[in-house]
């Protein structure tokens, strides 16, 4: 599907203010992008975007919206910051280890881009806060280490139809997968409950991590600004050991409890 027909009808940015001479100079090489321009780039500006959580792929989401110029970025992360984060979290220093993880992140987004506004949020995902914050955001990237957090923000983006951006890696394989409310599959679809196999902790490279967030925030972008091809309908799937890059197409699950046609 083109972004031309399917990102319009997925997400509505209202342009606020242009941009100054410093983000244009800032933004210069971006905004030479064909089909993008300083109206995609005010798009960006315009946007908030929810990213749970901020380690080693939303911390690479967060980062790389920020140089980007999405205009504000909640990050909610509870817990404080471990030694063994810090093969993969980007936005996490040493001299912060065993204080608050959201506080690095923010500090390290503000020092890089001082135009976005980044709100942090010291907690996980909860099915106490996850209206709230879902009804903040205009787009929403789930990179939670928990299916039990990625089913509870699939759940209420669908709600409320906004679109989310899935991203996650285990071991040496990294996916992506965009879901637009009542157009394409959700994760309730090839994941109803969380797995049982599934384990908190798993072996991770950074450089995984990072891929797997880099691909999440250009396809973030992309929705964003409407620019390019939609990944809609599919699912890029990375296998790092031999290098095998795969589109898998995705279908709608016409009995998912969440999207379904018996869903709420």
């Amino acid at each position: 599907m083109k972004a031309s027909k399917t990102l319009r009808s997925a997400f509505n940015i209202i342009m606020s203010s242009p941009l100054s001479p410093e983000e244009r100079q800032r933004y210069e090489w971006q905004l030479w992008t064909p089909g993008f321009g300083e109206e995609g780039q005010q798009k960006l500006k315009a946007a908030t975007v929810l990213i749970s959580r901020c380690g080693g792929v939303g911390g690479t989401v967060a980062l790389e919206l920020a140089a980007a110029g999405v205009g504000r970025l909640i990050l909610a992360h509870g817990g404080d910051l471990r030694l063994n984060d810090l093969n993969r979290q980007l936005l996490m220093t040493t001299e912060h280890v065993g204080k608050r993880r959201v506080d690095s992140a923010v500090t390290r987004l503000r020092e890089l881009n001082p135009h976005v506004e980044v709100v942090p949020v010291p907690e996980n995902i909860t099915e106490a806060n996850v209206a709230g914050l879902v009804a903040q955001a205009d787009l929403v990237v789930s990179a939670a280490p928990l299916f039990e957090e990625r089913l509870l923000m699939n759940r209420e983006a669908l709600r409320q139809g906004k679109p989310l951006i899935e991203c996650a890696m285990y071991d040496l394989e990294a996916i992506v997968m965009p879901v637009l409310p009542g157009q394409t599959a959700c994760l309730g679809c090839l994941t109803p409950e969380p797995p049982k196999w599934w384990k908190r902790e798993f072996p991770v490279f950074g450089a995984v991590a990072g891929t797997a967030g880099c691909m999440a925030a250009m396809e973030a972008i992309k929705i964003i600004a409407g620019l390019g091809e939609s990944l809609a309908g599919a699912m890029i799937a990375i296998d790092f050991r031999t290098m095998h890059v795969r589109k898998v197409a995705v279908a709608r699950d016409v009995e998912c409890v969440l999207c379904g046609e018996g869903a709420g």
